[in-house]
């Protein structure tokens, strides 16, 4: 077979499947949109995964794509020659339109005739009981019998845990008897490398649901995947999908960072590999908005960065170098994704930083594991308590499956269930102290010393009520008094005041004793079962064991509610007009304002947001009746209510329904009817992070009053523009600036055109090349850059490099005849260096920036220098 590379395996899929009719789909984000099953996006179906369900329609019945894809199951088993983190998974889709005949054809036809694949060599596996597929491979491909084989597990589950799903058929690849174990039963499916499985074509026939039940999709539907390395492993003749030229370029760049050479010896092979396949993660993940953190798809990435790191070191690297490999990820990968382009900097910023942070923290932490697996073993014990692992984690920065790595290599485990256990102890403690000073063991002291239960709260029902106090607690210790001027934290045990979650600020009011009075300043819940009130003491005493009154500050717990059922409204509208992929991410409900997360790729237009707004202001004037009830977690989920992916819930749940048009899982405070809210309105709507959107919107009397100050704001522009039409007269004006910026521009290149002449004439020579660096008086960039290319035209072989102020700061255009061996970009770079700046280019045209225009001239000192030492290199 002739070799073909990874771009040309691309070429030939997309225009393949373009012949036959498929609309060609661009990739989707490694983070998933509108599917709240999956953490990353891990097949080429997910984004296809709304139009096999009906839920939408597709944009034509045959797609095609090639999808970028994440397992995190695999993160462990990279170094082995097989397994991956990220990869490309070539697809079609077929919504409704060919089956089995058709999605068999086209697989035949690109395997034997495009890839050119021998037909001998190919194996097919089938359900057990899909006779069907049987009989069509056999007349479609006359694949012989023996050739066809029978599999369980040729069954294809969903994506999450519910989803389309079906019998399957994979296409597998003989590479010969030198790669078998010899075993008579080898085929495919069998453990050794002979038969690789290079595509799966997938029969959509059911839906499966929570409950593993399966019924008939309205459409049977086609979705198939094809490996892009595994196909790029047969086409190239490789090993493993480590030679191919997807990978090939990181390892050799990583041979020349670590002076080593793959191939010569099987640790250094595995750390070189596990490298490769992170630094292609981590760039792909990056790029697509996930940053290193401690939860979620950010634990992900911040797990490859710092195990790429660590076998960074089992290699001898002892700089960073991510940075290195991650910059030949993209310029391996540029043209097929040129957003990894787009994003260079911030990936590298992004990579730099976390591997720095590690490392400050990685040699101390591997001698103390070290220190802990010696004594293990010198004990003759196998495990790692879950406490030490969790205090290398906390300490150095280990995540748990670094250590549990680094303990198999040793034959050891590690007590995960200690380590969880030690994690979520933790994070009790920094939800305890989030508000009120102290440190974790402080807070963990405190309330340890107030031996309390578990305190009620019954402000759904009540605003104001009576209840001892049961517990006080002033600057880290627990006491039994708290007189006026302290600030303490006061527990009751039943509060009305609601304590701050679900994006609901706390309430505040006022707590009177029998000797005394408190301002309750905010709520909070540190704990599951507590609720805390810190108060400052303003007349008197309070003391535990009084009887106190509670007092909620009421109108603000209604300008609270007001926003926090407007939030549910706007949830709902905005699933109406955007489409069933727009979440709930995130929210702030507070007494002035609310604000919304979302999950949305672009920004709304302004025809989406009018029309969100018109709709939530509809069902504000509907009055509908807002209540709350409480069931089971599944029977409220069966019907219909909206829970929020990464919220944890109870066995009961509360639902506020808002009449039958919205129901959703919320323990906050609300208004009875929705015309109790009163006016809306919304004042932003900007971006959060890729694929996620925020709204920030005014109810009730904030609202009214930003309609009020946006009245008297028009009022004012109108007396000052003496106009009663301002929209026309602000268009006026703006045309008659732009008028005069024309004037100032055609004067500027009047201007300009005299001082290329005398530039002309003040230009130096070095080696028969025209120098001229020169300030110039303020211009826009744009008559800069003709300032430069007449210069370039007159003086012939020339270098020419020009700076200006813009708007205070320096600014640089650098050009380069064709012929001189100089770079602009070169230049540009270091000229903006000397003004506090960054600039580059290509070789020929460049332009740059700074901060610091006073250095302008010195700055455009270095530029003769510059192109002397440039000349001088060319010549020797």
């Amino acid at each position: 077979m002739k070799k073909i590379t990874s771009d040309e395996i691309r070429r030939i899929w997309l225009g393949f499947f373009k012949e036959k009719g498929h609309l060609v789909v661009p990739s989707s984000p490694l983070i998933p949109h509108g599917d709240p099953t999956l953490l990353l996006t891990n097949a080429g179906m997910v984004q296809m995964k709304p139009y096999f369900l009906g839920e939408e329609a597709p944009p034509a019945p045959r797609l095609t794509s090639i999808q970028k894809c994440f397992r995190t199951s695999d993160i462990e088993s990279v170094g082995n020659e097989r397994s991956l983190t990220f990869f490309e998974m070539c697809g079609n889709f077929s919504v409704g339109d060919y089956f089995k005949d058709g999605a068999i054809s086209f697989a035949w036809e690109l395997s034997t005739q495009r890839f050119k694949f021998p037909a001998e060599r190919i194996w097919v596996t089938i359900y057990p009981d899909d006779d069907e597929a049987f009989a069509l491979w056999q007349k479609i491909a006359g694949i012989p019998t023996e050739r066809i084989c029978r599999q369980e597990d040729n069954w294809w589950g969903p994506a999450g845990e519910t989803g389309p799903c079906g019998p399957d058929s994979e296409l597998y690849y003989d590479r010969g008897p030198e790669y078998g174990c010899g075993k008579p039963t080898c085929g495919p499916g069998c453990d050794c490398a002979r038969f690789l499985e290079y595509w799966n074509l997938v029969f959509m026939q059911y839906y499966q649901d929570e409950n593993k039940v399966r019924t008939p999709l309205p459409k049977t539907n086609i979705d198939t995947g094809l490996g892009l390395e595994r196909a790029a492993l047969l086409l190239q003749g490789a090993q493993t999908v480590y030679e191919t030229d997807l990978f090939s370029p990181i390892i050799r760049r990583e041979e020349e960072i670590a002076g080593i050479k793959y191939g010569k010896d099987a640790r250094h092979d595995f750390s070189l590999r596990v490298i490769a396949d992170h630094s292609r993660a981590a760039t792909f993940l990056i790029a697509d908005g996930v940053l290193p953190s401690n939860e979620g798809r950010g634990y992900i990435l911040r797990r490859v960065i710092r195990r790429a790191v660590r076998h960074g070191k089992s290699l001898g690297l002892e700089r960073p170098f991510l940075i290195d490999t991650v910059s030949v990820v993209i310029e391996r990968m540029k043209d097929s994704y040129p957003e990894l382009v787009e994003r260079e900097d911030f990936i590298h910023k992004v990579i730099g930083f976390e591997e720095s942070r590690f490392n400050q923290t990685l040699s101390t932490g591997l001698n103390v594991l070290d220190g802990i697996v010696a004594d293990l073993k010198a004990k003759g014990q196998n495990v790692i308590p879950g406490d030490v692992a969790f205090r290398l984690y906390d300490t150095f920065g280990f995540p748990k499956e670094l250590t549990a790595e680094v303990a198999e290599e040793h034959e050891l485990t590690v007590d995960l269930a200690r380590f969880g256990e030690e994690m979520e102890r933790q994070r009790e403690k920094a939800r305890a102290a989030a508000k009120f000073g102290l440190g974790p063991k402080q807070r963990l002291e405190v309330y340890e010393q107030l031996a309390i239960g578990e305190t009620g709260f019954v402000g759904h029902d009540h605003v104001e009520f009576k209840s001892p106090i049961i517990g006080i607690a002033a600057e880290g210790s627990s006491v039994e008094k708290a007189s006026a001027g302290q600030k303490v934290e006061l527990i009751l045990e039943q509060t009305p005041f609601y304590p701050e979650g679900g994006g609901q600020v706390g309430d505040t009011g006022i707590i009177v004793g029998e000797a005394g009075k408190a301002r309750v300043l905010d709520t909070q819940r540190p704990l599951p079962t507590l609720i805390v009130h810190e108060v400052e003491v303003t007349e008197g005493y309070l003391e535990v064991g009084d009887t106190a009154r509670a007092l909620v500050d009421v109108e603000r717990r209604r300008d609270i509610a007001r926003h926090h059922t407007a939030t549910h409204l706007l949830h709902k509208a905005l699933r109406q007009v955007l489409g069933p992929h727009a979440t709930q991410a995130g929210s702030l409900v507070a007494p002035d304002r609310f604000r919304f997360d979302f999950t949305h790729l672009t920004a709304l237009t302004r025809d989406e947001l009018n029309e969100v707004a018109r709709i939530v202001r509809e069902k504000i004037r509907e009055n509908m009746a807002v209540t709350a009830t409480l069931a089971s977690y599944t029977e409220a989920t069966e019907a219909g209510a909206m829970a929020l992916f990464g919220e944890k819930y109870g066995e009961v749940v509360r639902v506020i329904s808002v009449d039958t048009w919205s129901r959703e899982l919320c323990g906050g405070t609300h208004v009875a009817r929705t015309g109790d809210i009163g006016s809306f309105v919304i004042v932003d709507e900007s971006s959060v992070g890729t694929g996620l959107r925020r709204i920030e919107a005014l109810a009730g009397r904030a609202a009214d009053e930003y309609i009020q100050n946006q009245r008297q704001l028009l009022e004012r522009l109108t007396r000052r523009l003496q106009t009663t039409n301002v929209e026309d007269r602000v268009n006026s004006l703006l045309a008659e600036v732009q008028s005069l910026r024309r004037e100032v521009s055609q004067l500027q290149r009047l201007l300009a055109t005299k001082e290329v002449e005398a530039l002309v004439a003040r230009a130096q020579e070095v080696n028969g090349v025209k120098v001229v660096a020169a300030q110039v008086p303020p211009v826009s960039m744009e008559v800069l850059r003709e300032m430069g290319d007449s210069l370039r035209s007159r003086l012939g072989r020339s270098v020419v490099v020009l700076g200006s102020v813009f708007e205070g700061k320096p600014g640089f255009v650098a050009m380069v005849s064709p012929g001189v061996q100089v770079h602009a970009g070169q230049i540009a770079k270091q000229v903006a260096a000397a003004v506090g700046g960054s600039g580059g280019g290509r070789p020929d045209m460049a332009q740059a920036g700074g901060k610091d225009p006073s250095k302008i001239r010195e700055a455009l000192q270095l530029v003769l220098p510059l192109v002397k030492d440039s000349l001088k290199k060319v010549a020797t």
